[in-house]
């Protein structure tokens, strides 16, 4: 507060006048003498009574108006800060770019949260608009996201601006900027701006400025969000038998002071150890094993670090047992296919070549226990003689879960022994029988093929397997025989599919995996593998998704951080998807299938150095921080009050004094 200011209010010391004037006008009583008061002999004092303030009411309205009176003179040197935009025409277009990513949920000294002073600056700049200016409302947390297009609605965008929560997402502010200018480059108004409102801790602290180029200028209208903070969080814990490793990052070695990692049992701490001075690092713990194994996923432990820091939601995270790399299992042949091709079976070898970023596994028969499939994400079986009762239960357990299945049919197929068979791929048995010359609908395969289609014009098997017209018509066709036999089909069954070749994949059986079209139908095989593989940890703010799901449940267990709640999950291109925003564990309830996730941090949210801004990103030409409050006449007008409330109680009071008279 100015020296000015001091003075202007200093006026209200006067109020001691109004006492003072009381005080002194104090009225006695006429003396009158009484002859009978001579009787009575003369006593003397022992107190005296006190002095009181006469016509209390006046007194208080003198008092409130010296008040009044100081505060209209020091109203026009009174400020506040917040944010208010500057106008070069009648009305203005800005789209308010808001963080809401994890590091958005750091604290400063007095408690409050980052997201929370940058929400409310958004509302600053939103009751500074006036009517026929137009709003929109963009998050940053990635992926970025429109939260309201642009509207003339103000009243809406408040509204929208209310339901913005917090989230532990990582940071998009280029996707943001980009969503941001695209909704303004289509408005009226030729006033447009980007407003920001980030700490800017992207991770991209060395990238170009933000607010450079572009048409649409950016303002970043609160650079003070990015103070200096000192954070500590738990990236990941995975536990291999006794072992847990915990996987940290710091935004300082200062914050890694005093600071140590517990795994927890509940409320018991099952070990601890101190965390090394570095960025980041990696500490492994000793646990105690249980009854049930070192792979019971039913303990629910918890690594957490000791201490607190600016960021409390990342200072633990849920062990997760390793269930090791996810694999593409090959049931070959290998003694048949080795005097072939002098090596491993061609299918192993087109999959390792295709360099599908999963491990590929021989498997030297159909597994037929629940356990053998847990780490498969696909399944290839060439010619396999039918399944027994137990490898029938595996399958089908494992399509139902989302597993992918891929069998060849070949010359084994159609003898099968007696007890085995194909269900529930299908139903009737396989025989095998000459192939037509040509053999190939070309033009059947083309959608799915593309342009290796035509490498099929020219095949000239040996014999192929032919499969029952009513399961045939339970496939979709991805290329056809000549006569319209299914040559490629696949099926949904459960969450996962069955492809299935009526070709072997044995080169002394067939020539279809010497052609180009054969590396294309194991590529789309592997990529749709690879999306429906699970995993049990992922980035928080990346979509889970789940093909084939009829329904999907998930709750944000307790025990982890303070929130909790139900997820919904929604559908998209007929899939559904869940996007966890919070970090945790997450309780999913598959078609009736439980399973556990974790929502792991971005390791990028606890890097807080920000991403820098162009000098024009904070020209005063395009917004301030400080802005003039006017309650000058608000005050004159209770001032005004004060003195004709004066002057009605004096009129009372000499009114009654006369007629007391």
């Amino acid at each position: 507060m100015s020296f000015l200011s001091l003075f202007a209010l200093g006026v209200a010391l006067l109020v001691a006048a109004p006492y003072v004037a009381h005080r002194l006008r104090r009225q006695h009583a006429e003396t009158r003498a009484f002859a009978p008061v001579r009787l009575v002999s003369k006593t003397p004092p022992n107190a005296r009574r006190r002095g009181r303030i006469e016509d209390r009411a006046l007194f208080s309205l003198r008092a409130l108006a010296i008040v009044a009176l100081a505060l209209l003179g020091a109203s026009p040197l009174l400020t506040c800060s917040r944010l208010a935009l500057s106008r070069t025409g009648a009305s203005v277009a800005i789209a308010i770019v808001l963080d809401d990513s994890m590091s958005m949920r750091a604290l400063d000294t007095t408690g409050r949260s980052r997201f929370e002073r940058a929400r409310a600056g958004a509302r600053e700049i939103l009751n500074a608009l006036k009517e026929g200016d137009a709003v929109a409302l963009v998050l940053a947390g990635g992926a970025a996201r429109v939260e309201l297009s642009v509207t003339l609605d103000l009243s809406a965008a408040r509204t929208a601006l209310d339901g913005i929560a917090e989230s532990d997402r990582g940071t998009d502010l280029d996707g943001a900027l980009t969503m941001a200018r695209t909704l303004l480059a289509r408005v009226p108004q030729a006033d447009r701006r980007v407003v920001v409102l980030s700490d800017r801790a992207d991770g991209k602290s060395e990238s170009a400025p933000l607010g450079e180029g572009g048409d649409i200028p950016i303002w970043v209208a609160m650079p003070e969000l990015n103070s200096p903070l000192a954070d500590c969080g738990v990236l990941a814990a995975d536990r291999s038998s006794n072992r847990v490793r915990v996987r940290f990052a710091c935004s300082s070695i200062e914050a890694t002071a005093r600071r140590q990692i517990e795994v927890k049992d509940g409320e018991t701490v099952m070990a601890t150890q101190a965390i090394p001075q570095a960025l980041t690092g990696e500490v492994t713990l000793l646990v105690p094993g249980d009854d049930a194994g070192a792979t019971n996923d039913a303990r629910f432990l918890v690594a957490g670090l000791t201490g607190s820091d600016a960021l409390p939601s990342d200072d633990s995270a849920p062990v997760v047992t390793e269930a090791g790399q996810t694999f593409v299992a090959v049931v070959s042949d290998r003694t048949e296919e080795a005097l072939a091709t002098g090596g491993a079976p061609v299918v192993e070898q087109a999959l390792t070549a295709l360099q599908i970023e999963m491990a590929v596994r021989a498997v030297p028969q159909v597994p037929d226990r629940g356990e053998d499939v847990a780490s498969f994400a696909a399944l290839v079986i060439d010619d396999p003689p039918g399944f027994t009762p137990e490898q029938r239960r595996t399958l089908r357990g494992f399509v139902d879960a989302g597993g992918l299945l891929l069998v060849a049919l070949g010359r084994r197929a159609a003898s099968a022994p007696l007890g085995a068979s194909f269900e529930p791929l299908l139903a009737q048995s396989v025989s095998w029988k000459e192939a037509p010359v040509p053999a190939v609908d070309v033009a059947s395969g083309a959608a799915f093929f593309g342009e290796a289609a035509p490498s099929l014009g020219d095949l000239a098997p040996k014999g192929r397997a032919t499969i029952a017209d009513s399961d045939a018509d339970v496939y979709e066709p991805l290329a056809k025989w000549n006569g319209g036999a299914v040559l490629v089909g696949r099926h949904a069954i459960g969450r996962g599919e069955v492809w299935l070749t009526t070709l072997p994949f044995s080169v002394e059986s067939s020539e279809l995996t010497l052609r180009p079209a054969f590396l294309v139908l194991l590529d789309a095989f592997a990529s749709e593998a690879k999306a429906r593989a699970s995993k049990r940890r992922g980035n928080v703010g990346t979509p889970w998704t789940f093909l084939g799901a009829h329904a999907v449940e998930a709750r944000r267990e307790s025990g982890v951080s303070r929130e909790r709640g139900t997820l919904k999950s929604m559908r998209q291109d007929g899939t559904l998807r869940l996007v966890p925003e919070l970090l945790g564990s997450y309780a999913l309830t598959i078609d009736d299938r439980k399973e556990r996730r974790v929502a792991a941090p971005v390791p990028s949210e606890l890097d807080f150095r920000p991403h820098a801004f162009a000098s024009q990103a904070a020209s005063p030409a395009l917004g301030g921080g400080v802005a003039s409050v006017d309650i000058s006449w608000i005050v004159a007008l209770a001032l005004l009050g004060f003195v004709a409330a004066e002057l009605i109680l004096r009129a009372v009071i000499g009114y009654r004094v006369a007629a007391s008279g």
